[in-house]
């Protein structure tokens, strides 16, 4: 393991509490106590963006290597979120569970899968520098 990747790797130090502990906690408390209210559509997208967003950084700064999979598909249930919260996606009554369902098999699937697969970072090509 590159010792600099893990450095970078925001998994790997406090910024993980913000850009993936606290939404995971907004998701589950939104979901749990708000029904099927603007609050469950607007916290499950945010964080979800949020996560999204924080893998993709996450992929590009020290190639951590589920962070190429969990961003797209975090970003990906943002929309679908966003879709069923504004009766655009038509997922019935259990939607929320549903989406929950997905975004937990899916969340932990993608972490670890690709992690046992390939390693915890993408390892560079020779002839080029880590960014």
């Amino acid at each position: 393991m590159n010792e600099d990747c893990s450095r970078r790797d925001l998994v790997r130090n406090r910024a993980a509490l913000l850009l993936w502990v606290l939404p995971i906690g907004i998701i589950l408390v939104t979901g749990y106590f708000s029904g099927n209210g603007w609050i469950v559509t607007a916290g499950w997208t945010v964080s979800l963006l949020i996560m999204g967003g924080a893998c993709l950084v996450n992929a590009r700064g020290c190639g951590r290597m589920h962070c190429y999979f969990t961003g797209p598909f975090f970003l990906i249930m943002a929309v679908v979120s966003l879709a069923y919260g504004l009766h655009l996606l038509p997922l019935g009554g259990q939607g929320w569970s549903y989406i929950g369902a997905v975004l937990l098999v899916g969340g932990i699937s993608l972490c670890v899968l690709p992690e046992w697969v390939w390693g915890r970072y993408r390892r560079l090509q020779p002839g080029t520098r880590d960014q």
